[in-house]
């Protein structure tokens, strides 16, 4: 049997390795970079009417890992608990990011800023080794995961905006996976079909419902990072959307 110091060490070395190996990691071409929608397609995508061509927008969400507490060590991933006051997808479950603005250098420094923003991460703790497959959301914003590491997560003194984050939690990443605690339904957006998952999550009497986005965005971290597809079956849409 492992004593406390041992396992400390194979974790840290475990995740030497994992970032070495993730920095490697290149995520395909995306199909989302410089587009422009017309009315009638821009209508069709959000479900809303829109009346002049636009660019789709940027964002970046911080998937953050670090190593539990426990004695096995699993990894975890950071999650927030939106604030039931904001206008789209109040008291939802998201990941810390946000849109990018005009000073940020690249999708890592968004997803680090909003990640300061709102609970008070300082990027000096993450070590940001990978930008994974971009995701169109149903606002079309072209989101773009940044995996990060959190070596010490005792140096994380989470801090939330109010005005933004409700709550903050953790849960295992390897958990999107897994076909325990999930459920799912199939939709149809611009004749695709696709699934919709659905994560229950439940710590210290608190129930978190992960779904939409975050689900998927998070179903992708977990495959990169572990090397295997989850135990269920995925069917994901991918729009053709005209370039400009």
């Amino acid at each position: 049997m492992r004593t406390g110091t041992e396992a400390a060490e194979a974790a840290a070395v475990d995740i030497s390795a994992l970032v070495r190996r993730l920095r490697l990691y290149q995520a395909p071409p995306s199909p989302y970079d410089g587009v422009a929608l017309t009315s009638a397609a821009a209508a069709a995508a959000a479900g809303g009417e829109e009346e002049e061509m636009f660019r789709t927008r940027r964002a970046a969400v911080l998937v953050c890992l670090f190593r539990g507490r426990g004695g096995d060590g699993e990894l975890r991933v950071i999650l927030t608990k939106r604030s039931s006051s904001l206008s789209t997808h109040s008291g939802e479950v998201a990941l810390p990011g946000g849109k990018a603005e005009e000073g940020d250098a690249d999708d890592a420094a968004t997803a680090l800023r909003e990640a300061k923003e709102e609970i008070g991460l300082d990027p000096s703790l993450v070590t940001v080794v990978a930008s994974l497959e971009h995701f169109l959301s149903k606002h079309l914003l072209v989101v773009v995961p940044i995996v990060g590491i959190l070596s010490d997560i005792e140096a994380f003194k989470p801090v939330l905006n109010v005005d933004e984050v409700d709550e903050i939690f953790d849960v295992p990443l390897e958990m999107f996976l897994k076909d325990e605690n999930r459920t799912s339904e199939e939709r149809e957006k611009m004749g695709q079909t696709f699934t919709i998952h659905y994560f229950n999550y439940e710590k210290e009497n608190q129930k978190y419902l992960i779904w939409g986005l975050t689900a998927r965005i998070l179903i992708h971290a977990a495959s990169v990072v572990y090397q295997r597809p989850p135990d269920f079956p995925e069917r994901r849409v991918q729009f053709n959307l005209p370039k400009f």
